[in-house]
């Protein structure tokens, strides 16, 4: 009996995918790729059709959207006539879509020009330009990020507060509640179904805690590949949001959702392997610190306020960046000082590693993990040295990152070779795009000013 063509393909799916199929045949497949805020954009196609035509398109002009729907202000031939671009699946990203009604797989995609070129500005393609920077020194870097995120109750109007959900013992939840298991508890049956959805996903849970807010979870991933982590965080995102929802809450990632709760980030731990030997270039044969771990945090402590408008990328973001709210406030480095910008955890010689605390969950995985990258290699390339490390409290120095996005911005003008690295196209584009976000942003008038001026003024 001859195979059927959507089974002999789906033979060909990593070893998740076909478990979760478990002999059943693909209905669907989602073709995606993210934008600049990490939204999952795409196309959904019958198995039989995405098999037989091989590849399909989207206009380029998905990247010229803001948040709110909106198009930047980019005058360009191709921002007139939204020229297409080919999608091309990685079939190595394939996952299951548990929560499809129809037999679903989602397959993450690279964008490319008609005539065959990489589409710069895509944000998985800012991504492979860094670390093909770090190949071609003999460098591996890799990562691993913590997500922080809120679980609220539904909030149809937006003129309203968030909340928290009601946990299983029929209270909202509680702030201050760090590391609690009852906490934990509270939403169990949410997390039995981030857990369900991951296992059939094949994605790699390490662990889950209770954070300091309410109803505020982190779910930490295993370290690995940056391409293959900023993967797992993209399809991570909607798998918890789609988690939520069977529960009858809302799963958010915004930097700062609540007003007297902390905000959300996104810790990246970063170390640089050396692709031959496999070993920690952050350490010495001796176990000590070596001067390309020094160089990594220099590069970091030097460059990264110049794209903290990626990794703060909204109005929001820069709400959690405040004093007394368990956020950074500056580039300072510290072993396991939870204080500064940039702590060094606790590790033998071989885990030697950066944690980068100033990233918020609010960013494009992708992008966050380009521009921390980037950053370090700058610093490894040009021997940056780093200011000293700062034992006590990092909070009690002065402020030293931008306090809102339109300054954010503006920053991302201030060194040639961030933006080279980056790239000039996707540097001019994400720049208009934000703009285009912060003006309308301007346009809205917000209840503390109905309260405080409406009548005092």
């Amino acid at each position: 009996m001859a195979i059927h063509p959507i089974d002999a393909w789906a033979a060909e799916l990593p070893e998740a995918a076909r478990e979760w199929l478990d002999g059943r045949r693909v209905e669907e497949v989602e073709c995606i790729i993210s934008d600049f805020a990490g939204i999952a954009r795409g196309k959904v196609m019958p198995a039989r059709k995405f098999i037989e035509t091989g590849s399909s398109f989207l206009p380029i002009s998905i990247f010229y959207q803001t948040i709110t729907g909106e198009y930047s202000d980019y005058n360009t031939q191709e921002a007139w006539t939204e020229s297409d671009m080919r999608l091309v699946p990685d079939l190595s990203t394939a996952v299951a879509s548990p929560w499809a009604e129809d037999v679903t797989v989602q397959i993450i995609h690279d964008m490319e020009t008609l005539s065959g070129d990489p589409v710069t500005i895509a944000p998985r393609y800012v991504l492979k330009k860094i670390l093909a920077a770090y190949k071609e020194q003999g460098w591996r870097p890799i990562v691993a990020p913590e997500l922080e995120f809120y679980l609220t109750k539904p909030n149809i109007d937006p003129d309203f507060p968030l909340e928290p959900p009601v946990g299983r013992s029929g209270r909202q939840g509680a702030g201050r509640q760090s590391y609690s298991i009852s906490a934990i508890d509270e939403y169990t049956a949410v997390i039995d179904t981030i857990y369900d959805f991951a296992e059939a996903q094949g994605l790699e849970i390490d662990t889950i805690i209770q954070e300091g807010g309410a109803g505020q979870i982190e779910i930490n991933l295993n370290h690995g590949d940056p391409l293959l982590l900023a993967d797992q965080v993209f399809t991570f995102k909607r798998t918890i949001r789609e988690a939520a929802l069977r529960h009858d809450c809302y799963a958010t990632f915004m930097a700062k959702p609540m007003e007297d709760e902390p905000g959300s980030a996104m810790h990246i731990h970063q170390s640089i392997l050396d692709s031959e030997t496999g070993m920690n270039l952050f350490s010495k044969a001796d176990g000590e610190a070596s001067d390309e771990f020094y160089w990594f945090i220099g590069g970091t402590q030097k460059y990264l306020g110049s794209v903290i408008s990626i990794l703060a990328p909204y109005v929001n973001s820069y709400r959690r960046l405040v004093p007394g709210v368990s956020a950074p406030i500056n580039l300072e480095w510290g072993r396991d000082n939870r204080s500064t910008g940039l702590r060094i955890p606790i590790s033998g010689p071989d885990a030697r590693r950066v944690e980068n605390r100033v990233v918020g969950m609010d960013t494009n995985p992708y992008l966050a993990m380009a521009a921390c990258l980037a950053c370090g290699y700058l610093g490894m390339m040009q021997k940056i040295r780093p200011r000293d490390e700062v034992p006590g409290d990092a909070y009690s120095l002065p402020h030293a990152l931008p306090r809102e996005l339109h300054q954010g911005l503006q920053q991302l003008d201030l060194y040639p070779e961030v933006r080279e690295l980056l790239g000039e196209d996707f540097c001019v584009m994400y720049q208009n795009t934000k703009l285009r976000e912060f003006e309308d942003y301007l346009r809205v008038i917000s209840p503390w000013e109905r309260e405080h001026l409406l009548l005092n003024v």
